[in-house]
């Protein structure tokens, strides 16, 4: 392959397309199905990782950090690069599967779309934090989970409102933020699949991906 997308996203000068952005999306998830499907999640999904002819073929790269979904935890913590982190696994859990694949790529989404990372956090706090003043602070209701494993690491979340994100990624069609939103659940029950996040209306298009 002739580059990585990190690369490609560096190097470029303007916004990528919608529809260029949705190909590569398309195929990181075929990508991410397959895998899931076959029982392992990868664990460090980023730009470095995915090998790319330009922005048409996509693949996914470096497996060194993968696991077997059905294997038993606790799972080492320090997982994927910080800025691409997910939430369960910035606070420690030891008890992550599928779902923090699903997060790297909501965050790799949006830095397509703005040709910046969306949450380039310093430290594993200061990614919490960059994670809180864009998606608003969790509900204890709604992912009370988060909360326990913050609580262990005498860690109390920073209070914020959520922005909208189409605010941030403003030239997403709406099909898109309804996608990305999804994909960027604190809660990571409440992520689609890969499978479920190819069936979302962003990729219902009359054209072939």
């Amino acid at each position: 392959m002739k580059e990585n997308l990190y690369q490609l996203i560096k190097d470029r000068e303007k916004p990528f397309g919608e529809p260029i952005i949705r190909n590569i999306l398309y195929q990181i998830l075929q990508g991410l199905s397959f895998m899931h499907k076959h029982g392992f999640f990868h664990r460090d999904i980023k730009p470095e990782n995915l090998l790319c002819m330009g922005p048409e073929l996509i693949k996914i790269a470096d497996f060194g950090l993968a696991r077997e979904i059905r294997s038993r935890p606790p799972y080492t913590d320090y997982v994927s690069t910080r800025w691409y982190r997910a939430p369960e696994v910035l606070l420690r859990s030891t008890n992550y599967s599928s779902p923090i694949d699903i997060w790297a790529v909501g965050c790799i989404m949006a830095e397509l779309y703005t040709l910046q990372p969306l949450f380039p956090g310093r430290s594993e706090i200061d990614q919490i934090f960059r994670c809180s003043s864009v998606l608003g602070t969790p509900d204890r209701r709604d992912w009370a989970e988060g909360y326990q494993l913050a609580n262990a690491m005498n860690f109390r979340f920073p209070q914020f409102s959520p922005m909208p994100l189409d605010s941030i990624v403003s030239n997403s069609h709406a099909d898109g933020i309804v996608l990305l939103e999804d994909m960027l659940r604190w809660n990571p029950s409440r992520r689609p699949n890969a499978v479920q996040s190819l069936k979302y209306n962003y990729f219902k298009v009359n054209q072939k991906l």
